[in-house]
């Protein structure tokens, strides 16, 4: 078993309701653009028109280790990292209220997606138990997505082999 199926499965145990990931492919994107936001500033000299940033930092070594758990997704993954710097460059240029208005706001709307998504599954965030919980969610948003466009069977497989798939909670219907 990869690397990638381990991470994977471990944070899939703490998503199997459906409405759980539903609110995660929300959620999780809104977080990460609004951290990226938030570190595009300070943004020091520009090599090609890309500002050195805490943000260009993070993404760079975000994607390296998306890109080392998974080519494929690592790849999917770098570029909506990519995109995620782009517009939070194009922030970090506007007026301070713009700026932290964007960043924090997507920020904590993501969260609350995050928490509604949890109530619903009945239990905590990954992260709680485990810090690499912020670091796989990403990843794990891809990976349901494509798994729901039938793309990559083989680790859908893997993971719902050690921790079941995904359902509705039958308590909560009516």
């Amino acid at each position: 078993m990869t690397l990638f199926v381990q991470h994977l499965s471990k944070y899939a145990a703490y998503h199997r309701d459906k409405r759980n990931v539903v609110t995660h492919f929300i959620g999780i994107p809104m977080i990460v653009v609004g951290v990226v936001i938030l570190l595009s500033r300070p943004g020091f000299m520009a090599i090609r028109g890309m500002a050195i940033s805490p943000a260009l930092i993070v993404v760079a070594i975000t994607a390296l280790f998306y890109l080392k758990l998974d080519f494929r997704f690592g790849v999917a993954m770098s570029v909506f990292l990519a995109a995620c710097l782009w517009l939070g460059q194009m922030l970090a240029v506007q007026s301070t209220a713009i700026w932290l208005s964007w960043g924090i706001g997507l920020f904590v709307v993501g969260w609350l997606f995050q928490f509604v998504g949890h109530y619903f599954e009945g239990k905590k965030p990954a992260f709680v138990d485990d810090i690499m919980g912020l670091a796989i969610g990403p990843i794990f948003v891809a990976a349901e997505l494509a798994f729901e466009f039938g793309l990559r069977k083989e680790v859908q497989d893997a993971v719902e082999a050690r921790v079941g798939p995904t359902f509705i909670r039958q308590s909560d219907v009516a």
